[in-house]
């Protein structure tokens, strides 16, 4: 897998399509490295006419790791958190927003369509409010704006989120993994047993890596929400969200598509939180047609 110097860190990256086509950027939510976008769903873009980059956000996978800044302390976040205290983190989703904007830099992209889903999400927001020369179109796909008071996840789905086990034994790691995806996924469309298993397991092997996750989840923490910035978009911009997304209620995408002028909101019937291989297909027309107009009204 190509490896890119981009924002001062090794980033690690893949394409799918024909170069020549418009680029989208596919960029990953929380402590999930770029083998968790649904083939599907990337090929499908690929065969709408667009060139696919996704990439390892920092701390995960195979992109640069801060393992030297130590373990993320999430319960003193928390409470600096409910106490107003400034929250003490090794980056931002500023940093992370910069991360792929760099990436595009070292690969000659002046200005894409860019898809984030939840923590990515949050970091295209950014993206396309900080840098709309950059963005053609903007797809935010199950997240949020951060403005507090929105309803919160279900308890079993963020323990399951941000719980690991205590050991190192592959079959355990596998078998949270599994539990994770059908907690938090969609329950119109349950995953099949064996290829579950077989989605965990290239990702477990991949790079199993819990501590990069918490550093993540400061980064989230410690940028606060981003309600005043998403009034100012002026980009081409598509919400898709689950109406049954367990993690971030479907009330968290209503939030953001109302605060970009313009926006559009597609909300999925029996849609959690993952792209499930029966939606893979009409997703990706959905964003493709979006791209589309975007680039036409450019």
């Amino acid at each position: 897998m190509p490896v890119a110097r981009a924002n001062g860190l090794d980033i690690a990256y893949e394409t799918v399509g024909n170069p020549d086509d418009p680029t989208i950027l596919l960029v990953m939510g929380l402590g999930a490295q770029l083998t968790l976008w649904n083939e599907q769903f990337v090929s499908a873009l690929a065969g709408h006419g667009l060139r696919v980059v996704m990439y390892d956000n920092r701390d995960v996978g195979l992109s640069t790791d801060f393992g030297a800044w130590g373990p993320a302390d999430i319960p003193a976040a928390m409470a600096a958190a409910f106490t107003g205290k400034p929250i003490t983190a090794p980056y931002t989703l500023t940093d992370m927003a910069r991360d792929g904007l760099g990436l595009m830099d070292t690969l000659g992209i002046a200005k894409a369509h860019v898809l984030g889903l939840s923590m990515g999400g949050m970091i295209v927001q950014l993206m396309a409010g900080w840098h709309p020369a950059r963005v053609t179109s903007l797809t935010v796909v199950m997240s949020t704006s951060g403005r507090r008071g929105l309803p919160p996840g279900k308890p079993e789905a963020m323990k399951a989120l941000l719980t690991r086990p205590q050991t190192n034994d592959r079959d355990e790691i596998v078998r949270h993994a599994m539990s994770l995806r059908k907690i938090i996924g969609s329950p119109g469309y349950p995953p099949e047993e064996g290829r579950l298993r077989t989605f965990v397991e290239k990702n477990v092997d991949r790079r199993y890596y819990p501590e990069g996750v918490g550093r993540q989840y400061l980064a989230v923490m410690a940028s606060g929400d981003r309600v005043d910035l998403l009034k100012t978009i002026r980009v081409p911009t598509l919400v898709i969200h689950g109406a049954e997304d367990p993690l971030l209620p479907a009330d968290c995408g209503r939030d953001v598509a109302t605060l970009i002028p313009g926006a559009r909101l597609d909300l999925i019937p029996g849609m959690g939180h993952d792209l499930p291989d029966e939606l893979a297909e009409d997703l990706a027309a959905r964003v493709a047609a979006h791209c589309k107009a975007a680039a036409a009204a450019d």
